[in-house]
């Protein structure tokens, strides 16, 4: 495995508010997470696992620290350089899909290739579809997709860019249990077969077990990690976080 970071921060602070309302989100984390590898971050809620993957993937900016995404510096990024990023770095799969109604799933697929300015090719959007299991829904909108093909689409769209950093909020958070082993199994098969990166955000034990490392927060500070994870030792190691 290669164990050089896809994304690493250094002393990275999170503040909200001012003064005496000051809410501090991110303390000082130093946190590097291989590249060809999936990370699970876990923690009570208002830990700071939003706001760590928010600040990782350059969707928020940190207030103290530094931030690279695959071996660029993100940190004083501009806006318009932000924006390339997360158009062709950074791919993302979210609890609640994301997708948009009115277009079919070859359609919602192809979207990040027209924002980056690509004239999507149907073959390459077809062969993302039917690497997750959807080549016969290519036409198929949101609404006529049970909640596990919906994810499936999202994350074909989070992959269609090539991006060298996937990350997931919760993603298997609105699916039934064998929906979002089937999702699970697939992101497995990416980190595996294609040397994907994954940083994914989860409160469930089970979903955790399936990452290569799991690092758990508390205060907006990393106070634990566990390799090669279990459900029953996550479990354990969140309920000791929660006392």
């Amino acid at each position: 495995m290669d164990a050089s970071p896809v994304v690493e921060l250094r002393g990275v602070s999170r503040v909200y508010g001012r003064r005496a309302t000051t809410v501090r989100a991110l303390d000082n984390v130093d946190l590097a997470f291989p590249a060809a590898s999936w990370t699970a971050v876990m923690g009570p809620s208002g830990s700071g696992k939003s706001t760590l993957l928010h600040c990782a993937a350059g969707l928020e900016r940190v207030s103290a620290g530094s931030v690279a995404v695959a071996g660029a510096d993100i940190t004083g990024a501009s806006d318009a350089e932000l924006t390339r990023l997360r158009r062709t770095v950074v791919g993302f799969v979210f609890q609640s899909f994301n997708l948009i109604g009115s277009l079919s799933a070859e359609q919602n697929v192809a979207m990040p290739l027209r924002l980056a300015g690509r004239r999507p090719a149907r073959r390459e959007v077809r062969e993302v579809l039917a690497s997750v299991g959807l080549a016969d829904r290519a036409r198929h909108r949101p609404r006529e997709l049970s909640g596990g093909q919906q994810q499936r689409v999202a994350i074909a769209r989070a992959m269609v860019t090539r991006p060298a950093v996937l990350f997931a909020d919760e993603p298997t958070g609105a699916l039934d249990t064998a929906s979002a082993r089937m999702v699970l199994g697939l992101l497995r098969e990416m980190v595996d077969a294609a040397g994907q990166s994954i940083v994914m955000v989860t409160h469930d034990p089970a979903a955790a077990a399936s990452a290569d490392r799991v690092v758990f927060l508390r205060d907006g500070r990393v106070v634990d990690r566990v390799e090669q994870p279990t459900a029953r030792a996550v479990a354990d190691r969140l309920a000791r976080l929660e006392e």
